[in-house]
């Protein structure tokens, strides 16, 4: 154990690998899309934007350091602000309190740690694809529905984002002209820049930085970060928790929590880590509950994995973990420096930008779009839903839809798949399957295997399925139920029950092969054991096979020895 120990900080440092020329590019533009960005959506839920702001900083550095999804950027997003503004608001507590978001903040954080801890993050592999493909690219949508304002000037009206789009789209003669030329100049420098493969990685900072000094220099009318608030030249200092919220807030941080880690849930398939490890849901968790709790004790409001700020790093070159690290460190220094300068970003610019890269983000889902399309029509359901419910409902809504979805299909792909296969044995001692027959042949032994999760919906297909017993005097039937739990359902005992009566009053007998002991201990207790056999699980796969099958045998040998007997009535 002590070696473990030691060996655990080498292996992570060894993990942290080295920062490249790029990954620094790319935290210098994910850093200053995070000065605007973060004090937006801040101020949009009505809290200080400058909280906003400091989610950039100690929540990005903490989560890129231990996050195992390499390339997450830990930080505050649209959805988890909204949230964060309806808990506080339901709790009747000031949002411009930073005693109230502090402790909200922390008790994001700890509910993040206790899921990680608990290792709660096999709940999300349960979530279909088909699900997780249809929530990721309304995400997506939301990114961009989000700064159609920067864009253009006009701020999109409707009750969803659907609507909004419609909206905007309508509104075309109400577009600002000096902010939609900005933001079409601004995607026009980044194409023109990404087209040159040296300077693909740094695209993003160079359409930022040519465009705002072209504002600038032109005294193009538009609006700037400072119009937003102030950026104070001073770095996040100590703020505690105000403990009698505590009581208020500990049910709405769960919601918070939700909302966050479902978001960040979406990051990894997208983003799959460069050097081919593998993501881990779980630290992802307790990565995120990290950045929460030292982020809540350093004025940032609660934060998440964010798609765009993670989209802006990937667009923007980054190759390791450091990237995040230095997207922190580098809007730190923006901040205490230079933090004048960072006020003259034009919004339009960071518009123009942010549309990039939610529609980089929808088109890198094309494939597994069009894959769910071609799979079958649940699956293609289960994904316009739940981008219709994130489009259109406040996100946490649609979270229990997606999981609702995702556990409906789980349940009808399991009962469909569930069946009983046949098994012969050939003169070479192998095994081949065939469909089962419908009826049991007298004095013989069938050998039949399931292949299923013992589901309750799955069973009325599965006792259909079963020969039927009428006239299978002497006859066995070997039943292979090694994939069936440990404990299964009551349904299966009754089914097992009723088709070993019916069977025995047929002169016939069931026989089980691979039980698990669980299993062996609750037919023993049920009584079912004295109506039929059990051969328990064993190491080699077929070997319960072989012995039930000899069983099955013998039973019958001993039966046309003692002779006809009368069917039992």
């Amino acid at each position: 154990m002590g070696t473990e120990r030691q060996g655990g900080p080498k292996k992570w440092l060894r993990g942290l690998g080295r920062p490249s020329s790029a990954d620094a590019a790319s935290g210098a533009v994910t850093g200053l899309f995070s000065i605007p960005e973060g004090m937006a959506y801040a101020a949009i839920a009505g809290f200080n934007p400058v909280a906003g702001l400091y989610a950039g900083v100690v929540p990005a550095i903490v989560g890129s350091l231990t996050s195992r999804t390499v390339l997450m950027v830990t930080t505050l997003t649209s959805a988890i602000a909204l949230t964060s503004q309806s808990v506080l608001s339901d709790a009747g507590l000031d949002p411009k309190s930073a005693g109230n978001i502090a402790m909200l903040t922390v008790l994001v954080g700890v509910v993040m740690l206790l899921m990680g801890v608990l290792r709660l993050g096999v709940v999300m592999s349960f979530v279909s694809n088909a699900v997780m493909t249809g929530f990721a690219t309304g995400i997506a949508l939301q990114i961009i529905v989000g700064v159609l304002k920067d864009a253009t000037g006009y701020t999109p009206q409707g009750h969803n984002k659907l609507y909004q789009v419609g909206d905007w789209l309508a509104h075309v003669g109400d577009w600002k002209g000096a902010a939609t030329l900005v933001a079409a100049v601004t995607v026009a420098v980044w194409a023109a820049t990404r087209a040159v493969r040296r300077l693909e990685s740094v695209a993003l900072l160079v359409a930022m930085v040519v465009v705002s000094v072209g504002v600038a220099v032109a005294g193009t009318d538009v609006e700037l970060v400072r119009d937003i608030a102030h950026i104070p030249g001073a770095l996040p200092t100590f703020s505690a928790p105000d403990l009698s919220a505590l009581p208020d807030l500990l049910t709405g941080a769960c919601s918070v929590a939700l909302v966050a880690l479902a978001q960040a849930a979406g990051i990894s398939p997208s983003m799959p880590n460069p050097d081919g490890s593998r993501s881990d849901v779980n630290a992802d968790f307790r990565s995120q509950g990290y950045a929460n709790v030292l982020g809540g004790l350093f004025q940032a409001l609660p934060s998440g994995g964010s798609m765009s700020r993670t989209g802006v790093a990937v667009s923007a070159g980054a190759r390791t973990r450091w990237a995040g690290v230095i997207s922190g460190v580098f809007l730190a220094l923006v901040v205490l420096v230079c933090g004048s300068l960072a006020e003259r970003i034009p919004m339009p610019v960071i518009g123009g930008l942010i549309l990039v890269v939610g529609g980089e983000l929808i088109w890198g889902k094309r494939r597994d779009i069009a894959l769910v399309l071609r799979t079958s029509w649940m699956s293609s359901a289960a994904m316009i839903l739940t981008f219709l419910a994130t489009t259109q409902l406040p996100l946490q809504q649609a979270i229990v839809i997606g999981a609702v979805l995702s556990l409906l299909l789980y349940c009808a792909q399991a009962a469909r798949q569930a069946k009983l296969i046949a098994l012969t044995r050939t003169p070479d001692g192998t095994w081949h399957t065939a469909t089962p027959p419908k009826r049991l042949p007298a004095g013989e032994v069938t050998v039949l295997d399931y292949a299923g999760t013992s589901f309750f919906a799955e069973l009325p297909r599965i006792e259909g399925e079963l020969p039927s017993p009428d006239g299978a005097r002497d006859a066995v039937l070997v039943l292979v139920v090694r994939t069936l739990p440990d404990v299964p359902s009551s349904a299966v005992i009754k089914l097992l029950d009723r088709y070993a009566r019916s069977l025995d009053k047929a002169g016939g007998r069931l026989i089980l092969a691979g039980a698990q002991p669980s299993l062996v201990r609750v037919l023993k207790s049920t009584g079912l054991s004295d109506r039929l056999g059990i051969v328990p699980a064993a190491p080699e796969l077929l070997g319960p096979l072989a012995t039930a099958e000899a069983q099955g045998r013998e039973w019958i040998a001993g039966r046309r020895e003692q002779g006809p007997a009368p069917a039992t009535e």
